[in-house]
C-alpha cells in the first residue's frame, strides 16, 4: 500500500443490488491504484463475498483511521443497517441503509477524512419510499453540501457528456433550456474538464430541437436560448461551440473534435454514452460523476441491476473506471 495512494470512500448502494459484488470484483484492480474503505454493511459484503466466490476476507471496523489497506482484505465502515436481506426487492429499508451510507460519506469527504466518494447504484424507488424527494444521488450530494451549480458528466473513453438537465419529464427539460441553465452548464463543464487535466478544453453544446432548429426552420429555442448562451462562454474566455446539430456531434466528440458535449437533457446525452459503455468488450463501463460540488464525486454508470443481483455476474468495470477517475480528481 501506497501512503501516497487517494483515500476513496466507496458506498455499497442498494443491498439488494449489485453494488457489493461489483466492489468484490473490483478491488483487487483498485487495490493497485487507490486506499478503498467501503461505507456499508458488513453483513452484505460478506454475502458478496460468496456470491462472488472471492478469496478476499473483510475488516469491519468503526472509523476511517481504522482502517487497512491490504490486497487481500477490504475495509468496510459498518452502519449496521442490514441484518438480512433478499436480493432483487424493493423495500423502504434497503433505500433507507443506501441513504445512510451517502450521507456518512457526503460527511467524511466534507470533513477531509476521505479524498473522495465513489458511489455504486441506488434504487430511486426504495430511497422514494424511505422517504427521500430525490430522484438519485445528484440532488442528494448538492443539497447536502449546499451546492446550487452542479452538472451530470458521463465519461466513455473519449466521449463524455454533460447535462442541463437530467431526471425530469421532457417537457420540463425543454423549459429547462435557457441562457443561463446551459451557460452555467458549459461553465461548471469547463471547470470540470480542468479538473481532469485538460488544459484548454473544447466544448461542444448540443442543439435542442432536430438540426439545432435549422436557422429557426425547426423551432426557435436553439437560436433564442443556447446560441446567446454559447456566445456568453467564448466571450468569458471558454473554448465553446454550438449550438450543434444533436445528431451528429457526438460522432464528432467521440472522434476527438471536442473533449465534452453538453446536452441539453437525460436521454440525449445517456444514449451515446450508454452506446458505446454497454457494449465493451470489458462488459459495462463508463462513469458518472457529478461536477460543481466542493467535493469529489463518482459513480458507476449503471443501475442495480435487480435481475441479475447475487448471481455474481456482474461486471466490475464501471467500479474500477469510477474510482480512477475518481483518483485522478483527487489529485488534481
Amino acid at each position: 500500500m501506497a501512503s501516497e495512494q487517494p483515500l476513496i470512500g466507496i458506498t455499497m448502494g442498494d443491498p439488494a443490488g449489485i453494488g457489493s459484488e461489483v466492489i468484490v470484483r473490483a478491488y483487487p484492480q483498485i487495490h493497485s491504484f487507490a486506499n478503498v474503505i467501503v461505507i456499508g454493511d458488513e453483513t452484505v459484503l460478506r454475502d458478496a463475498l460468496c456470491v462472488c466466490e472471492s478469496n478476499l476476507t473483510i475488516d469491519s471496523v468503526d472509523s476511517v483511521d481504522s482502517a487497512s489497506f491490504e490486497a487481500d482484505t477490504i475495509s468496510v465502515l459498518d452502519l449496521g443497517r442490514i441484518d438480512t436481506f433478499e436480493y432483487g426487492r424493493v423495500e423502504a429499508e434497503y433505500g433507507r441503509a443506501s441513504l445512510a451510507y451517502i450521507r456518512r460519506a457526503i460527511a467524511l469527504a466534507t470533513a477531509g477524512d476521505i479524498d473522495a466518494i465513489t458511489t455504486a447504484p441506488i434504487n430511486k424507488q426504495a430511497t422514494n419510499r424511505a422517504g427521500s424527494e430525490h430522484a438519485g444521488h445528484t440532488g442528494l450530494l448538492a443539497e447536502a453540501t449546499s451546492t446550487e451549480r452542479y452538472s451530470m458528466m458521463l465519461i466513455e473513453d473519449t466521449l463524455r457528456v454533460s447535462h442541463v438537465s437530467t431526471h425530469v419529464p421532457l417537457s420540463e427539460a425543454v423549459e429547462r433550456v435557457t441562457t443561463e441553465n446551459v451557460y452555467r452548464t458549459i461553465e461548471i463543464t469547463n471547470e470540470a474538464l480542468l479538473g481532469l487535466g485538460i488544459e484548454t478544453p473544447k466544448i461542444a453544446v448540443a442543439g435542442l430541437n432536430p438540426h439545432a432548429s435549422d436557422g429557426g426552420l425547426i423551432g426557435h429555442r436553439d437560436l433564442e436560448e443556447i446560441e446567446p448562451a454559447v456566445e456568453q462562454a467564448r466571450e468569458n474566455g471558454i473554448r465553446a461551440f454550438g449550438p450543434e446539430s444533436p445528431d451528429t456531434v457526438y460522432v464528432s466528440a467521440s472522434q476527438g473534435a471536442y473533449d465534452c458535449v453538453v446536452s441539453m437533457y437525460h436521454d440525449q446525452g445517456h444514449i451515446p454514452i450508454k452506446m458505446l459503455g454497454f457494449q465493451s468488450e470489458g462488459g459495462i463501463s463508463g462513469v458518472n460523476l457529478t461536477i460543481g460540488l466542493p467535493i469529489v464525486r463518482t459513480s458507476v454508470d449503471h443501475g442495480t441491476a435487480f435481475d441479475i443481483a447475487g448471481e455474481g455476474i456482474a461486471s466490475e468495470q464501471s467500479m474500477i473506471d469510477a474510482v480512477r477517475t475518481a483518483v485522478k480528481l483527487a489529485q488534481n
